[in-house]
């Protein structure tokens, strides 16, 4: 028995249209299921909590990574949940991390076969759960200005709110701790990255490892604003690192305080919220692969 939850809006409906190829083959294998649309911000995680009180759940998350996010932050007890994740986002970050297919057909495949394995995911600030990456700088004011674009879709989309954004570029001042070593930078963007990629690609922390027992924290200081396309260009092909603007390193706590009007990201979920109190949990999450 599965329990299929959907995010109907997910990429502009394409949730929708692949749940429909996977009750097909659902039908087919006389497998039961159960569909459980989401229907507001934050329904996700009531309807994992109360799936969550069953003696055994396997759930199949249908959406992007702020849908499986929102899915695994309703968790109570991971004992006795199991997640299938069939990726129908804009982006799918964390599929790409993780080595999860894209492919609606193969990804349920996957899950049908049952093979389980125990991954990372970072909790923020006690009440919300990242599985791909968290952050400040850059990186949340392009996700600001994607929210204000209408007539682009997917990646089209993303890339007009990046170059906007490099266009009236500005950096923020961050404090955070780590290794209990205290700093503020004035930074382009700082990333605490559970997975490798952002932006539906870009390899921001590409040593990443979501089953490792750690988060790498990846951040650009303040750079010459002329010195910033290229090293953009250098983002596109995750060879930033090299970079001696960037700095990175393996943590399994960090605090980040935001000090100016910057906003801060969780799985690419903005909010209004100044501090990321992140801890790394190893090996909690049951997954399909």
């Amino acid at each position: 028995m599965f329990d299929i939850l959907v995010n109907p809006v997910s990429s502009s409906g394409k949730s929708m249209s692949t749940l429909k190829i996977i009750e097909t083959v659902l039908s087919q294998k006389n497998i039961p299921y159960k569909i459980h649309l989401s229907n507001y911000a934050g329904h996700t995680t009531k309807i994992i909590t109360e799936l969550n009180k069953k003696p055994e759940c396997n759930v199949i998350v249908m959406g992007g990574d702020g849908t499986f996010s929102e899915a695994i932050t309703g968790v109570t007890n991971f004992d006795t949940i199991t997640f299938g994740y069939i990726p129908c986002g804009t982006g799918n970050d964390y599929a790409r991390a993780s080595k999860l297919s894209t492919d609606p057909l193969t990804a349920l495949d996957i899950i049908l076969k049952n093979n389980v394995v125990f991954a990372d995911y970072i909790e923020i600030n006690n009440t919300r759960r990242c599985i791909n990456c968290a952050g400040a700088g850059m990186d949340v004011d392009v996700l600001v200005r994607y929210d204000t674009i209408k007539h682009f879709k997917g990646k089209i989309r993303y890339y007009i709110a990046l170059f906007d954004t490099l266009l009236h570029l500005k950096f923020h001042k961050i404090r955070f701790t780590v290794d209990g070593e205290t700093l503020e930078k004035s930074v382009f963007l700082l990333t605490i990255a559970n997975g490798t990629c952002i932006g539906g690609g870009m390899p921001i922390s590409p040593n990443s490892d979501p089953f490792d027992g750690y988060f790498n924290l990846v951040y650009v200081n303040e750079i010459p604003k002329r010195k910033v396309l290229p090293l953009l260009m250098k983002f596109l092909k995750g060879k930033h690192l090299d970079n001696p603007a960037t700095v990175t390193l393996k943590a399994r706590e960090i605090l980040v305080e935001v000090l100016d009007t910057g906003k801060i990201e969780i799985d690419g979920e903005v909010l209004d919220d100044k501090i990321l109190d992140c801890k790394l949990i190893n090996g909690k999450l049951k997954l399909f692969i």
